[in-house]
């Protein structure tokens, strides 16, 4: 397990080198050099697909069917998973020196690096090679899946030989049902990937092929085309062979020393439950010739004009820690990739990046990604908002079965059928509904656009506060109480009035009534509005009045203490010790009464929140990748500024260095897009209160300024600060104008008019909280 700090890539503010080719890490930078658009995923294979850890090409949304059988059956369990599909693999380009293949196992390697170009949004790879026979050549290529054509990617690949004449031949190839490691302990999963895809139609193209296949259980029809164009310096020849699993365009041309042979291979992709297996054929063959129009040079400039826009409204910039800066883009980057092209599709907890958690969605889209995408990409939060309500119906569906009323979402899915086989950690987790609500609220306050709460916000908020009116119940002194709910914090399931739950709850109830008083809603009565806003108002927030904190939910501040002396090297927790065991001790895995106080600032007062910190410190262990970004934010809230600083490094160096271990089966992008909150909201201290954007910067002292821009409105915002001042401009047209609130004074910015003011200095209540044996930032899992 590595720790935080540890180097594995050179710290360049712009891009993620690797030097050399490690073998031992291949898995981890497979996801750490993924492309995607959000639509469309490849992992950072090598070209010649050998050797691999895991292959990968993602379609989102394709999926293949499991059964989740269970030694003793209950009423409501879910019957059937969902597990992503490595779908048709056309990164494949294979080479052949004179006779023997390039493989970086055999011959002599004398350099190898590959580079993934933050602002170019591509892959770049050199080889230079020696094969066994001394034949030496040099490799270039560059790959990239494009923002603009969702179903488009493509690959430029150039050989040269180097001091000899070389007969050289590429194998340009399309493969299904590639064989899979096994990456999880379920044999079901396995099994369901044992050649998942079934053979449909294949079709021969003048430069390449097409083959259609459909999920074997699922039923899903999956397209993969390619297409090639050739520049050799002399003759060459080239033909395509075309089998039910594979398709190959073999090149065969003879280079003199110096010379080089450049091949640029377009791939296009579309899966559907609804067409026929003719239109999805030519749905990939259009978007092949699309690619071929745009050739390869529009393709490449396309893709930088897409991330020019985007850094330009979203970057931010570290002065002071170069190892953050890097790591900060790296998590912007790959966070914008999971959601330009989702386009009304689930954001998966590992994006496009690899098979981890099965491929699936889980609350951490709506928790930790959309709001970073709120603030820069709106879009992609509104097309992630409309897949939630494609599947409404399902969810009304799912809470008739647990015998409520409303909506109940599921814990993890793709396609919105609850998929999660463990109910005290999934089916007991409502507080996702409560999540999904506040990102509706959110897109509202952060664009300002009525449109998307009009079109599907307003049912869901709807179906949500039902979930918890029906859910929920009044005690004989008029409290209203959550019970047997699993909140944030996974090592304490089943609980009763769970702080986190109760507050986000009650959100959800006000959010539902002022929806509704707004635009109306056909079916909901007065007295429903007002039972909603009776039982928010009369949410019970347990109190710990001997020790001066919140008890993560009701009793927990009576559990027995954990003995974490004794665990300190049991990391992760849940697979050392019972869960009956974690559950009845105040051991937390992840920050969940602190996520309360990030979520709902408003339930708390500043002692509240420095005690709270203070006292949830000692006992968070951090086996969820989830948490350090949200202690990063109280942190600094409470005005512990360094330790937020190491916070968000842990935050933010989660997969760059593969902090715990598992990397390799797909990136954390709610860490990833967490690593942004623990400095905009954390050092920026950037907030919504009252429907009022705010800032109350905080820097720790290695930083000597932070700069960030968001979209608020749309007003594209500008924010600098460091040990002395803020200074603060917005642009997008002579009328723009803002007005927010600076460490609680109202400042109205102009184009015309930046504004500067002091920092105010604040001093934390009490000491620099320590944490348990082994789990300060940098030493945990």
């Amino acid at each position: 397990m590595r720790m935080v700090g540890e180097p594995i890539f050179p710290v360049e503010p712009w891009c993620v080198r690797e030097p050399s080719l490690d073998l031992d890490r291949l898995g981890a930078a497979e996801s750490v050099f993924a492309v995607s658009n959000g639509h469309l995923g490849l992992r950072g294979n090598l070209d010649e697909g050998e050797p691999h850890a895991i292959p990968g090409t993602y379609l989102n949304g394709f999926f293949e069917e499991r059964p989740l059988p269970y030694p003793e059956g209950g009423y409501g369990y879910p019957e059937q998973g969902q597990t992503v599909v490595d779908v048709t693999n056309g990164k494949l380009i294979r080479l052949l020196v004179d006779d023997e293949p390039f493989d970086v196992r055999y011959g002599q390697l004398l350099d190898h690096e590959r580079v993934l170009d933050l602002r170019q949004g591509v892959l770049r790879r050199t080889a230079d090679w020696v094969s066994p026979a001394g034949r030496r050549v040099r490799v270039r290529s560059t790959r990239l899946v494009s923002f603009t054509q969702r179903a488009v990617a493509a690959i430029e690949y150039e050989v040269e030989a180097v001091d000899a004449d070389l007969r050289i031949t590429l194998q340009s190839a399309l493969v299904a049902n590639e064989d899979q490691p096994q990456v999880a302990d379920d044999p079901r999963v396995s099994a369901a990937l044992t050649r998942p895809l079934v053979a449909v139609d294949q079709d021969t193209e003048q430069h390449g092929a097409v083959l259609l296949h459909r999920a074997r259980a699922s039923g899903v029809l999956l397209a993969a085309g390619m297409d090639h164009e050739v520049d050799a310096p002399g003759d060459y020849d080239e033909e395509t062979d075309v089998r039910e699993d594979w398709a190959r365009t073999t090149v065969v041309c003879v280079l003199a020393a110096g010379e080089k042979l450049r091949l640029v291979k377009y791939l296009g992709y579309g899966w559907s439950s609804t067409r026929t297996p003719q239109a999805l054929r030519d749905q990939a063959a259009a978007a092949l010739n699309g690619a071929r129009y745009t050739g390869w040079d529009g393709l490449l400039q396309h893709q930088r004009e897409f991330l020019d826009e985007f850094w330009d409204a979203a970057d931010v910039e570290i002065d002071g820690d170069p190892v953050l800066q890097q790591a900060v883009r790296f998590s912007l980057f790959h966070v914008i990739q999971a959601g330009a092209r989702a386009e009304r599709r689930a954001i998966p907890a590992k994006g496009l990046t690899g098979p981890g958690y099965d491929g699936h969605a889980f609350w951490d889209s709506e928790g930790f990604v959309l709001p970073l995408l709120a603030y820069t990409m709106p879009h992609a939060v509104a097309d992630a908002l409309h897949w939630r309500r494609s599947i409404l119906d399902k969810a009304r569906h799912r809470a008739a079965t647990l015998g409520m009323k409303g909506a109940a979402f599921p814990w993890r899915t793709i396609r919105g059928e609850e998929c999660s086989a463990y109910w005290p950690a999934g089916t007991a987790a409502l507080h996702l509904n409560a999540v999904i609500a506040r990102a509706v609220e959110q897109y509202r306050l952060i664009t300002g656009d009525l449109t998307l709460e009009r079109d599907c916000g307003l049912e869901i908020l709807v179906e949500t506060a039902r979930l918890w009116a029906s859910y929920g119940h009044h005690d004989h002194d008029g409290s209203w109480h959550i019970d047997g709910v699993t909140g944030p914090d996974e090592y304490s399931a089943v609980a009763d009035d769970n702080v986190f739950t109760n507050l986000m709850a009650a959100r959800n109830l006000r959010a539902a009534a002022d929806a509704c008083e707004r635009h109306g809603a056909a079916g909901v009565s007065r007295e429903e509005i007002e039972a909603w806003r009776a039982a928010a108002d009369a949410v019970h927030i347990p109190y710990d009045e001997r020790l001066g904190v919140h008890p993560q939910s009701e009793g927990f501040t009576g559990y027995a203490p954990w003995d974490f002396h004794a665990s300190r090297d049991q990391q992760p927790l849940m697979l050392h010790a019972p869960y009956f065991q974690l559950y009845r001790h105040q051991v937390v895995k992840q920050a969940d009464l602190v996520l309360a106080m990030h979520w709902c600032p408003e339930a708390f007062t500043p002692e509240q929140m420095a005690r709270n910190v203070d006292y949830y410190e000692r006992i968070t262990v951090r086996d969820s990748s989830l948490s350090a970004c949200t202690q990063a934010v109280m942190c600094a809230e409470v005005g512990h500024v360094d330790l937020a600083h190491a916070y968000a490094n842990e935050a933010a160096l989660v997969d760059l260095h593969d902090t715990h271990g598992n990397t390799g089966h797909g990136l954390h992008l709610a860490s990833l897009a967490g690593a942004w909150s623990a400095i905009v909201e954390g050092f920026g201290g950037l907030r919504l209160k009252d429907g009022r954007l705010c800032l109350a910067p905080r820097l720790p002292r290695a930083l000597d300024r932070v700069g960030f821009r968001v979209r608020y409105q749309g007003v594209r915002l500008c924010v600098e600060v460091d040990h002395a001042e803020i200074r603060i401009s917005v642009r997008d047209g002579a009328d723009a104008k803002l007005t927010l609130l600076v460490d609680g004074e109202q400042v109205e910015v102009t184009p015309e008019q930046p504004v500067t003011r002091p920092v105010t200095r604040r001093e934390p209540l009490l000491p620099a909280p320590s944490q348990p044996p082994g789990h300060a930032p940098g030493q945990g899992s």
